[in-house]
């Protein structure tokens, strides 16, 4: 133990020794509630915890004063292994997430004013607990990753996993669309692409001149919401996890105080700064503009794709056909228009997921549509890149909502039986952990049916 824990863990046991009562319920500032190994669970802790779900309108099972503590008790044991471990999350991944969480909570609870008055901190400490949270997540969830490691399965043992469950246990699949799409991008006018590039060219002088910063002109101008809010900054980004484009131009930077030329991603038109590079992953910030699509444009491509609609349903040439020739959607092109659910790796989507992986516009068309049915020409905002363009598509299939059978939902029932077999890991993990960890609980703490019993030691 270093220095500075063993102070700190005295004074706690000091604090939970004499706690409320040598002071007075009433009168205590703050109060040690649990000690694990050598860190302590504060009631401010606690209370901090029932206020973040409270707002989140999380229901608990049981007595939140029971269930807070041992969660932030199951969290210390997975960092203190970390601590072990050595295992770390970079700063710009906290940094990420904190300003994303902040802007969330002023989103939702109306004004920085009004955040502060409902935590009852000044948005300076807000951010700091928020920075300790989401560290902690971060490494818990590194760690718990390296307990579980790689779980491989049979499709034997997902039959067999499912074969002894009872029939009111076998989950209800939602109903799932198959779902081929064309889109056209209406056309933009030469004169506005050149609007966006000399705004984005002004934006650079003004940088180099000193007049501004990159930083300012993000957060007043940039249209990408995400990193709008932290000054167009993103965190430690791999190649792979951007726009080819886009790649091509930040890992080709090497002075973090040049301004990249004006250039085009599938987003739209940028100007970025290198900030940092580390490895194979690189810190950047950018000012993303997209041109403004005009009302005629829109028009044209929506009249061509009704006489593409048109020419299919009379048999001129298949869907398929057109989706691969015609579509200008290139990640369904090769595959004849057909959507693919990123997250199930299959052909299928619920229509929640349609409409957040896809998009809103597109799951209303297909909510009313006949299997084999061709929509009408329609607009929508692509979730992906935020762009407005045209489309018409196909109900390939519906498979209407059913009880999980292995020959229909094998892939979903492998990730149950998967999620299981990692959550029985990480329980016996943590019944072990439990068993070498010094652990002490303020009295007044202990009436608990606790979920995991191993906390007090007999």
């Amino acid at each position: 133990m270093n220095k500075c824990k063993f102070v700190r863990t005295c004074v706690c046991l000091l604090l939970l020794c004499v706690g409320a009562s040598a002071y007075g319920q009433d009168n205590v500032i703050d109060e040690v509630v649990w000690v694990v190994g050598d860190e302590a669970i504060l009631k401010s802790d606690v209370e901090n915890e029932r206020l973040n779900a409270q707002y989140e309108n999380r229901r608990f099972e049981g007595d939140p004063y029971c269930v807070i503590p041992e969660e932030l008790a199951v969290q210390k044991l997975f960092l203190h292994q970390a601590e072990i471990d050595s295992v770390v999350v970079s700063d710009q991944e906290v940094l990420q997430q904190v300003e994303a969480r902040t802007a969330w909570l002023i989103d939702q609870i109306g004004s920085k004013e009004k955040m502060e008055e409902y935590y009852n901190k000044t948005s300076t400490q807000i951010r700091e607990m928020l920075r300790e949270n989401i560290r902690d997540g971060l490494t818990v969830q590194q760690m718990q990753q390296k307990i579980v490691g790689d779980i491989k399965l049979t499709p034997a043992e997902v039959r067999n996993y499912f074969s002894k469950l009872p029939q009111d246990s076998i989950p209800f699949v939602p109903t799932q669309v198959e779902v081929q799409i064309i889109t056209q991008e209406p056309k933009i006018p030469e004169e506005e692409i050149e609007r966006v590039k000399a705004q984005l060219r002004e934006f650079t002088e003004r940088i180099n001149k000193g007049e501004t910063t990159f930083s300012t002109l993000a957060r007043f101008y940039s249209e990408d919401p995400g990193s709008a809010r932290r000054g167009g900054e993103f965190g430690f980004t791999g190649r792979g996890e951007l726009d080819p484009a886009f790649a091509n131009v930040i890992f080709n930077m090497t002075d973090n105080k040049k301004i990249s030329k004006v250039f085009e991603s599938e987003y739209g038109y940028h100007i970025a700064q290198l900030i940092e590079k580390r490895g194979d992953r690189v810190s950047f910030r950018h000012i993303l503009i997209k041109p403004k699509v005009d009302e005629k444009d829109i028009n044209a491509a929506l009249s061509r794709l009704d006489s593409i609609a048109d020419d299919i349903r009379k048999e001129k040439f298949s869907f398929d056909d057109a989706a691969t020739w015609i579509s200008q959607d290139k990640d369904t092109r090769n595959n004849h228009g057909l959507l693919a659910n990123p997250q199930t790796s299959t052909s299928r989507f619920e229509m929640q997921q349609l409409a957040g992986l896809v998009s809103q516009d597109l799951a209303k068309v297909v909510e009313g549509m006949q299997i084999g049915e061709i929509s009408k020409p329609f607009t929508m905002i692509n979730a992906k890149n935020g762009k407005q363009v045209c489309a018409i598509v196909k109900l390939k299939n519906r498979i209407d909502g059913h009880k999980a059978t292995i020959t229909e939902d094998y892939q979903r029932l492998k990730s149950i039986v998967t999620a299981k077999r990692s959550e029985e890991k990480l329980q016996k993990w943590i019944v072990d952990k439990q068993k070498s960890t010094y652990v002490r609980i303020n009295p007044n703490w202990r009436n608990c049916d606790f979920k995991y019993p191993g906390w007090i030691k007999k």
